[in-house]
């Protein structure tokens, strides 16, 4: 949830109130795919990263506050944790040199802002779990000094009613219960954004969510929480059980997670908003006072705050996003799949791989999605979470396939002509996939590179052995050399 909210409770009237106007939001968005003017034209791109933040030892620095203060750049923004922050790169044209802009971009920003958080002991770390987090940063404690995540953490434990339970079974089991969502503040992403039209919504919504297994298996970053090895993309579990509302008793029922990979392909964005609606009880009830079919018919664009907000309370792994640039309506695919890290370098290649590859498939004459089934992917899914690089995943017309090997024979080309058709210089292309090919060839992501190194330290203590992973994961993050090259 990105809008700001005042601390506040919330009363039946308020909760009645709010559903009236979200379905009026609703009723007013399927009148807008119908007859407004989307912004179509030249799709824009878009990139935000969180980050996290350590001390000189390699342990969380719960600092964001001061670290913001010191960097002064509206780009960055708080998150969740106090040991986070957030980068949001300005939205480029791939076809104007997006995928340069935003590396450069990136880069640029984030040493400027190392230079500065620094010298508040604060130092930035691009990866999907800060691996050196104990069970003293999972508290209430740990969360930012703002109403929204307050409210929030309570929302979400009153609706399920009791402490959340943190199972997660790898190499090494994890069972732990928090009476906070700080968990959630553990799990740091890299965000792609992608603008459709209404029209293309629905196949760049199902292309994301076939292909969200690969950029697991490729990019998986988050090995190591609360001292175990779990998962290859650890983020996946963890998100998945820290913001569930549901009781034990509710999932029994078949009640629907908040974090969700969905259970169906759609034939239009409004089948997800729908589904919002239908299927999630408002987390923060707020309601504002525009009328959106006064403003709808006198003109103008309505800003469907209500539906906004809910759809930022849940958590879709490709989540549909309404927004408005200049007074003008457009919507956008979020990819939410992809840890932080390890480097610039590695994000700009997983950028280009995804944004290649979703293009290629969702103007592919013959969908994928129809020769595949919506479990299917939602099995890959999990399965490249749990096992990163060295997984196994269906693929129509190839069955059973190491998902490295689907890479290379198949999928590479296919992003290559992605973004050709993006307009993507050619020799840009090959530099960032070449990344994405070497990993495939040498086995090595960042999870894989971090796990090892954590095994040729199996004879120190657990926390002493993490803090000197990360402290040479840092070093190497800012050569910006590909993690694939790491010794």
């Amino acid at each position: 949830m990105g809008e700001e909210v005042d601390a506040q409770e919330f009363s039946r009237a308020d909760r009645t109130r709010h559903r009236e106007k979200v379905r009026r939001c609703l009723d007013v968005f399927a009148r807008m795919l119908r007859d407004s003017r989307f912004d179509t034209d030249d799709p824009m791109t878009g990139l935000e990263v969180e980050l996290n933040l350590v001390d000189e030892l390699g342990d969380p620095a719960l600092r964001n506050a001061q670290a913001l203060e010191a960097i002064a750049d509206p780009d960055f923004q708080t998150e969740l944790g106090q040991f986070n922050i957030e980068i949001n790169v300005p939205p480029a044209k791939l076809r104007e040199g997006g995928l340069r802009t935003f590396e450069d971009e990136l880069r640029r920003s984030l040493n400027d802002a190392e230079a500065k958080s620094s010298a508040v002991g604060a130092h930035l770390v691009m990866i999907g779990i800060l691996p050196t987090l104990t069970p003293d940063h999972m508290s209430p404690d740990s969360l930012s000094p703002n109403p929204r995540y307050k409210l929030l953490s309570e929302q979400i434990l009153d609706a399920r009613g009791e402490d959340i339970a943190i199972s997660i079974d790898g190499p090494e089991r994890l069972v732990t219960t928090t009476d906070s969502i700080v968990p959630e503040a553990a799990c740091t992403s890299t965000q792609l954004h992608v603008q459709t039209s209404p029209a293309q919504f629905a196949s760049y919504w199902n292309a994301s969510q076939a292909i969200s297994a690969v950029q697991l298996a490729v990019g998986a970053n988050s090995p190591y929480l609360l001292g175990k090895e779990l998962w290859r993309e650890t983020r996946i579990p963890l998100f998945e059980q820290a913001t569930d509302t549901r009781s034990e008793e509710l999932k029994a029922q078949g009640v629907r997670p908040r974090v969700w990979f969905g259970e169906r392909w759609v034939t239009s964005v409004f089948d997800l908003f729908e589904e919002n609606v239908r299927y999630f009880p408002a987390l923060l009830p707020i309601t504002d006072e525009e009328d959106p079919l006064a403003v709808l018919e006198g003109g103008g664009t309505p800003n469907l705050a209500e539906l906004r907000l809910h759809n930022g309370t849940i958590y879709r792994w490709n989540r549909p996003v309404y927004d408005i640039a200049g007074g003008v309506p457009h919507l956008r695919v979020e990819n939410r799949v992809l840890a932080a890290g390890p480097t610039v370098a590695d994000t700009a290649a997983n950028a280009a791989f995804y944004f290649g590859l979703v293009r290629h498939l969702a103007e592919s004459e013959r969908p994928l999605w129809s020769q595949m089934s919506f479990s299917a992917a939602e099995e890959n899914f999990h399965v490249a979470a749990q096992q990163g690089i060295d997984a196994h995943v269906y693929w129509p017309g190839v069955g059973q396939v190491r998902a490295t090997e689907l890479v290379l024979r198949r999928l590479l080309p296919m992003a290559r002509a992605g973004l050709d058709a993006w307009g993507v210089e050619a020799a840009e292309s090959d530099r960032l996939l070449s990344i994405i090919e070497q990993r495939c060839l040498t086995g090595v992501n960042g999870a894989e590179w971090f796990a090892r190194r954590m095994h040729d330290r199996a004879g120190e203590q657990r926390y002493d052995a993490l803090r000197a992973t990360l402290l040479e994961y840092r070093e190497r993050m800012h050569s910006n050399e590909p993690v694939h090259t790491w010794d």
